[in-house]
């Protein structure tokens, strides 16, 4: 399975931006997705998923972000408003085939990662 993200870019504060998420070798819609993002210096940050459990959002971008998947173009996507400058890292797709992960905040637990989108939300 191979993930590509796309859509990350410069933007300033109070903007917003559309992430993508494509898998190849695998379908979207039997597994369980994830959005993670890591600023330099930082851990690995939760920021979405939508698996079996449902949809989750980590707390720092509840009400802001939005996560959606597109089964017929084998996609998953981060709808990113009202952006923060604290929102700045890049971002990651990733992929439980299983779709068995009780705790999607856990980035360990997923299988297959995309190479990151930068995102950089400008003051």
């Amino acid at each position: 399975v191979q993930l590509q993200a796309s859509g990350g870019g410069l933007v300033q504060a109070g903007g917003y931006l559309r992430l993508s998420c494509v898998a190849s070798g695998g379908t979207v819609s039997t597994y369980g997705m994830g959005w993670f993002r890591q600023a330099p210096g930082n851990e690995r940050e939760f920021v979405a998923s939508v698996n079996w459990l449902g949809i989750n959002y980590g707390d720092s971008v509840k009400g802001r972000f939005a996560v959606s998947r597109d089964n017929a173009k084998n996609s998953v996507y981060l709808q990113m408003n009202s952006l923060k400058p604290e929102d700045t890292a890049v971002y990651y797709c990733a992929a439980d085939s299983n779709d068995r992960i009780r705790n999607p905040r856990t980035f360990e637990l997923y299988e297959y990662w995309g190479q990151g989108t930068q995102v950089t939300v400008s003051s």
